[in-house]
């Protein structure tokens, strides 16, 4: 095959936009992916982020597309609202030149625009699970000539629990279609799903870059889930921060850790799903700006965020997935800066932190957190160097007249000096160092005797014939809602998430009822379950 989209056979106008976007070879997947597409085969992809894979069935949707007809006829389902957004502006500029009608829809706005543009009509869609089931429900959404189907970054949908709702919605289009599916990784649902929608496949696959660049800086810090906060603080008191990213697990997490942040001298703001999308585009702006240091963010809020000078990214809970983990890293380091990626790991995620290494073939050195007194002496350090810059530049001139007073009425020059030093680190106080406890070693990865954990408990057994109680050890206070039960144990187990029965959310735990003949391997999957210990509650 050839390097050159000239060669690819592609309309002459989306070879233009090509060329006016800067673009003049095209990617490995794109290469692969573009002339199948363009004869029209199925396709499954299975390429990272970042690859080029958006051009690869963007071009030949657009190059097969008959433009003015009124219907959609193209339709790319993406996981969030951020990726659709990022997706549709990108098809629309490559099809500048063919004047192609793109419309992203996603929840969190009103309908009424989104209908309008529908009624106006759109060549194609491209849009999240929810709305667009919203829409076809409502009549609005017609996707009755659609002639080819993409299903972007799969695994993601599958893992936010969007699966069945993907199903119905491919249901609503032409069997005869053409689909592609792109995903990072193939988890047996998503191989069930391509199987049961596909048609005879070209299964096309992008080998995964490497975990990291030699400008990117790895550490871990091994502490107590209690203590994640106090050991942030603490590297926040040493780590030459410009520009932070902090990433942790939950909507509700995000929002309590930039609290806490700011409360103890370090303002942060909060990049997650709960923002509209003009909320999300004020923050971003903030901080290109610089107008405050630190952003935290889910990984689903984060998608799409294109920022070349993030000096610190910190993973203040560990992703499930190694690729996620390869991909939080990755937003630091760029544009030929350097760039260092922290990670905070509990001893009983150390087997985890094991796979991640091994994912991405390279170590990640262990360091200690800062202690209170080496915090005290940075602290020190950092004030005798600003005290150096000011008597160098020798500007102080109104503060020397006072010192000149303070010795004329009898005070010593070095206890002057003392209590200024005093005075100007009293903001200190309103930064205390919280203390750490001592570490709870564990073997690095529990044993499974019989490859389960078991108890009987009374009062807890499922109302329902036929189901088995479980219990997750993680509930309210861990920002868990019924759609991350769901589709967390429909992933890992592999069964279908309609199976799942009654979900109850306690403070710190949650009960949710399987079918019995499903409890074994959500009792397997359960340790595939980052952080999640399922128990089985027995009768």
């Amino acid at each position: 095959m050839t390097n050159e989209f000239t060669a690819l056979n592609l309309h002459p106008q989306l070879v233009q936009a090509v060329a006016e976007l800067g673009f003049t070879e095209p990617t490995p997947i794109q290469t692969a992916v573009i002339p199948p597409m363009l004869a029209g085969q199925d396709i499954i992809g299975q390429a990272q982020t970042g690859t080029g894979k958006t051009a690869a069935f963007a071009l030949p949707i657009l190059h097969n597309l008959n433009p003015g007809q009124g219907q959609v006829q193209g339709l790319i389902v993406a996981p969030t609202r951020e990726l659709a957004l990022q997706v549709a502006r990108a098809v629309h500029d490559y099809g500048q030149f063919l004047g192609v009608r793109v419309l992203a829809i996603y929840g969190g706005t009103p309908y009424g625009r989104q209908k309008n543009r529908l009624k106006k009509g759109v060549d194609i869609v491209v849009g999240t699970p929810g709305r667009l089931l919203d829409l076809i429900k409502q009549g609005a959404l017609d996707l009755s000539s659609v002639r080819t189907v993409v299903l972007d970054e799969a695994d993601e949908m599958l893992s936010m629990g969007f699966i069945e709702d993907i199903e119905t919605i491919l249901q609503e289009t032409p069997d005869d279609r053409q689909t592609a599916l792109f995903s990072a990784t193939l988890p047996p649902a998503i191989r069930h799903l391509a199987k049961r929608y596909l048609r005879d496949p070209q299964t096309i696959t992008i080998a995964r870059q490497q975990m990291t660049v030699a400008s990117i800086e790895q550490r871990y810090y091994l502490v107590n889930e209690q203590d994640k906060l106090a050991a942030l603080t603490r590297l926040f008191e040493v780590e030459p921060i410009s520009s932070a990213l902090i990433f942790a697990r939950t909507r509700v997490g995000t929002g309590d850790l930039a609290n806490e942040l700011a409360a103890r001298g370090f303002p942060a703001e909060v990049l997650n799903g709960d923002l509209s999308q003009e909320a999300r585009e004020r923050v971003l702006n903030r901080f290109r700006k610089k107008q405050f240091s630190v952003l935290v963010a889910t990984d689903v809020a984060a998608r799409g965020l294109d920022i070349d000078d993030i000096s610190h990214v910190f993973n203040y809970d560990l992703p499930r997935d190694p690729e996620v983990f390869v991909h939080r890293v990755g937003r630091t380091g760029r544009a030929g800066k350097t760039g260092i990626a922290i990670s905070l790991v509990t001893p009983k995620e150390r087997w985890h932190l094991r796979k991640i290494e091994k994912y991405a073939r390279q170590k990640i050195a262990e360091t200690a957190v800062p202690t209170i007194s080496e915090i005290q002496t940075h602290r020190e350090g950092l004030l005798r160097e600003q005290m150096e810059v000011w008597l160098r530049r020798g500007r102080a001139r109104r503060e020397r007249d006072m010192v000149e007073e303070m010795i004329a009425a009898g005070f010593d020059p070095v206890e002057i000096a003392a209590a200024a030093l005093k005075l100007a680190r009293a903001e200190e106080k309103q930064r205390p160092i919280a203390p750490i406890g001592e570490l709870k070693l564990q073997p690095a990865r529990q044993s499974r005797p019989n490859g389960r954990r078991g108890k009987r408990e009374n009062g807890r057994r499922s109302h329902e014939k036929g189901m088995v109680r479980m219990i997750l050890n993680v509930g309210r206070v861990h920002g868990v809602r019924p759609n991350d039960v769901v589709g967390t144990i429909a992933y890992n187990a592999n069964i279908p998430g309609k199976i799942i029965g009654a979900i109850r959310i306690q403070n710190d735990h949650t009960l949710v009822d399987v079918p019995a003949q499903f409890s074994e391997q959500v009792l397997a999957g359960s340790y595939q379950i980052h952080r999640q210990t399922v128990t089985a509650v027995r009768a």
